[in-house]
């Protein structure tokens, strides 16, 4: 069977059980936003040697797979959201204790690494503001902008852990 159906070649897709819609509609941004921060996580992973941290990167990209089910309407159940939310608050402040106090705004970049989960931070923001757009799914909304923090603290570990300070 070929992966190609010919049924977007109009410029529309399908939400699950709805009917059409533009691919530029809101919610298609958001999921193609999600879809492309998911694929640069699977980046990071290949490049991080620490398994905890990739099998915690591979969580995030389950979660966002789930995510991305909400928001095409295909799965209801988010309840799995706030835990998640907790789990990135209870890592950001482990990392938080690791780190200098942060009294400034700081250039991206530094290590490899770093600038990875830079990328992935900005890319993350980018999605939440097309969710929140849609005036709902309030909890996707609180998990996409803890999940930006988490990769924020985790481009400023990256770099101490290499002793590049750009702060």
């Amino acid at each position: 069977m070929p992966v190609y159906t010919k049924k977007g070649d109009r410029g529309k897709t399908s939400l699950f059980g709805e009917e059409k819609v533009l691919k530029s509609d809101i919610i298609i941004e958001a999921l193609g936003n999600i879809d492309e921060l998911n694929s640069f996580i699977g980046i990071v992973v290949f490049k991080i040697k620490e398994k905890s941290d990739k099998d915690f990167l591979i969580k995030i990209q389950k979660d966002l797979y789930q995510i991305m089910s909400i928001l095409s309407k295909a799965n209801k159940k988010t309840d799995f959201l706030e835990k998640r939310v907790f789990d990135f608050e209870k890592k950001i402040d482990e990392i938080e204790k690791k780190l200098l106090p942060l009294n400034k705004f700081i250039v991206p970049g530094g290590t490899e690494l770093s600038c990875w989960f830079h990328i992935l931070r900005t890319i993350c923001r980018r999605a939440e503001r097309q969710v929140v757009k849609r005036k709902k799914y309030f909890e996707v909304v609180k998990y996409l902008n803890r999940l930006s923090d988490l990769f924020f603290m985790l481009a400023r570990f990256y770099n101490k852990n290499e002793d590049v300070f750009l702060e």
